[in-house]
């Protein structure tokens, strides 16, 4: 399978496509990878170096991509974080060229916006284009606990306000929604979960709680990368749900014990395929 991701880069750590691209590969998939930014490093070490790519520049890729005729052998497009709404637009017509060529294809949308630690940390305009002109068009998309509340207006406290914001959410034209980091007053203690979403399906997977003195950057992007990975091999929900939940407390678990500041995603690379923990989503 061919995935297109279309993310930003870092050079040292992991976020945006340095944290989806190894997890894709490590599952089996073929990425073409397509660098929104190249950064030294993400942007949670208060400063790093590099440039923004101009969205002219991402379109000339991608138009050199579908020149090679290799489009129709696409199997899903990939996208994260969105430097400005110009780039949104470049990434949809992405989607739409390969929707064209491969109409099977789906397209995956991590909508990032922000988190419940750092409220939006992205630009203006940029959370507004996600909710009203990008996720309509996605198949699949992965907000976080903070970015569902956003996208539907809705306080999620309970399971049931999460799977009424979900539902809110596949309303409006997405065929899987899945809310990451899920924080609810009704949950076990010292857990976090993660909520699987279709018209006519609801998972729960939750695994035990981990505390980082900081933010674990580029977390979001791996998980999404793995979710897309399994459902493609599978396009089975719950096993899906149940791969991605485990096999991202590995990652968080090596990470939390050597106290490391970047997701060690290169040592806890077999968790990624065959995790240690064994998660039973639970149907909701």
């Amino acid at each position: 399978m061919n995935i297109l991701s279309i993310q930003s880069h870092v050079a040292f750590g992991h976020a945006g496509n340095a944290s989806a691209v190894f997890p894709l590969q490590r599952m089996g998939l073929n990425v073409w990878p397509v660098h929104t930014v190249m950064f030294s490093n993400h942007t949670g070490h208060g400063s790093w170096r590099g440039p923004v790519f101009a969205p002219e520049t991402i379109s000339d890729v991608i138009e050199g991509i579908a020149e090679r005729g290799v489009l129709p052998s696409c199997d899903a497009v990939l996208s994260g974080y969105m430097g400005a709404p110009a780039m949104a637009d470049v990434i949809l017509d992405a989607v739409a060229k390969v929707k064209t060529a491969n109409p099977q294809a789906l397209y995956c949308c991590d909508p990032v916006i922000g988190d419940t630690d750092r409220g939006v940390f992205v630009r203006p305009g940029v959370p507004e284009h996600f909710r009203d002109k990008v996720i309509q068009h996605a198949d699949i998309i992965t907000p976080n606990h903070f970015e569902a509340e956003y996208l539907t207006d809705t306080r999620i406290v309970d399971l049931d306000s999460a799977i009424f914001a979900a539902r809110q959410l596949l309303a409006q034209g997405p065929q899987i929604v899945l809310i990451t980091s899920l924080m609810r007053h009704d949950a076990p203690t010292d857990s976090i979960e993660m909520l699987a979403v279709t018209a006519d399906q609801a998972w729960l997977a939750t695994a035990p709680l981990l505390t980082f003195p900081t933010p674990m950057n580029g977390s979001g992007d791996a998980t999404t990368a793995l979710f897309l990975a399994k459902y493609l091999q599978c396009r089975d929900l719950k096993a899906s749900l149940e791969h991605v939940a485990a096999a991202m407390f590995g990652v968080f678990n090596l990470t939390h014990q050597q106290q490391s500041r970047e997701l060690l995603l290169i040592p806890a690379q077999n968790e990624l395929v065959q995790p240690t923990l064994v998660i039973d989503a639970q149907a909701v």
